[in-house]
């Protein structure tokens, strides 16, 4: 069920798989192991379903019988923001594994349903065809590749191949609940058209996939600890593309006035995490510091020479090494 080229980057690979027991990490899980990847999985228990506990034993279960290493975290209570909170816990979890045991890629079991869902939610708020192509099937991270192996695969294609192999999976209640923005638009618009019209919907990702690449030139963006930067490409759509890919990478998901500002404005603060600098020549993001601190006069009258913007003086301050590539760059213009 997997494409060669994708199999080709989970072999001889340290894989982790984020698993939760439900029907799409159910059917990765065996999909991997009919296939001979080597993986581990990591599942995280937010402790609001009963069911979860059932979850958790599964996932222990299953990694013994396959002789893999099974990572669990039991997060603490959720108070508000619950969807965009548990994702940060999920993906902080994930990354400190990565880094701890050196995995080289995340995989995660988001299908072609999840990807639908989310090209009708962004076209129905406002979006180009850039951001309705959503999800890539691999995008590289900091220090490890996120890889979505079942991107080309439709859900009632998972549930088949369970049936069809008699594997235990779970179904979240919660997914029932059309109170949830997302849930509403796979229950009442994704999940008919994709009955309806699954070969032609796979075919237009097809398309959105290329029209894509032709679409938006590709930029480098350099790292200097938590300080990015990159060329103006002088293409505005590129540039925010851009800045929306490094900042997702940071689990940080721009939202639709934070991308209405960035066109509009050369400075913008984003989420009060990030500032983002948008000059003539070079784009800048950097970990937004709002605490006052005293700056040497020295370093001010450099800043004021350069032009650099002031809200992001005060982290350049703090770190020498990105001041010192931001001097550079400026006195080779």
């Amino acid at each position: 069920m997997l494409e060669n080229n994708t199999l080709s980057k989970l072999k001889n690979k340290k894989n982790l798989l984020a698993f939760s027991g439900g029907v799409d990490s159910s059917a990765l899980f065996f999909i991997l192991q009919e296939n001979g990847i080597k993986f581990d999985i990591a599942i995280v228990d937010y402790g609001l379903r009963e069911q979860s506990k059932e979850e958790v034993t599964y996932a222990k279960d299953i990694a013994l019988k396959y002789n893999l290493t099974c990572h669990i975290h039991n997060a603490q209570k959720i108070e508000k923001n619950f969807e965009s909170s548990a994702r940060k816990i999920r993906y902080d979890f994930f990354e400190k594994l990565i880094s701890s045991y050196k995995y080289n890629n995340l995989l995660t079991a988001h299908h072609l349903g999840d990807r639908f869902e989310w090209m009708l939610m962004q076209f129905c708020k406002g979006a180009g065809c850039v951001e309705l192509a959503g999800m890539k099937s691999v995008e590289q991270r900091d220090n490890y590749q996120l890889i979505r192996p079942l991107l080309g695969l439709d859900k009632s294609e998972l549930l088949e191949f369970l049936n069809t192999k008699n594997i235990i999976y779970f179904q979240d209640k919660s997914n029932l609940n059309e109170d949830i923005k997302r849930n509403s638009f796979r229950h009442n618009y994704a999940t008919p058209l994709l009955e309806k019209y699954l070969n032609g919907i796979k075919k237009s990702f097809v398309y959105l996939d290329e029209d894509k690449q032709n679409l938006l030139e590709k930029i480098e963006i350099e790292t200097i600890d938590k300080f990015a930067y990159f060329k103006n490409s002088q293409n505005q759509r590129a540039n925010i593309y851009s800045i929306d890919k490094y900042l997702k990478s940071k689990q940080h998901l721009l939202s639709a006035n934070e991308r209405e500002l960035l066109k509009n404005e050369n400075t913008v603060v984003i989420g009060r995490k990030f500032i983002v600098n948008q000059n003539e020549f070079f784009i800048f993001i950097a970990p937004y510091l709002s605490l006052k601190s005293s700056m040497s006069r020295e370093f001010k009258e450099e800043c004021r020479a350069l032009k650099i913007e002031p809200k992001l003086r005060l982290y350049l301050y703090q770190d020498e090494k990105a001041f010192f590539k931001v001097k550079e760059l400026f006195s080779n213009i």
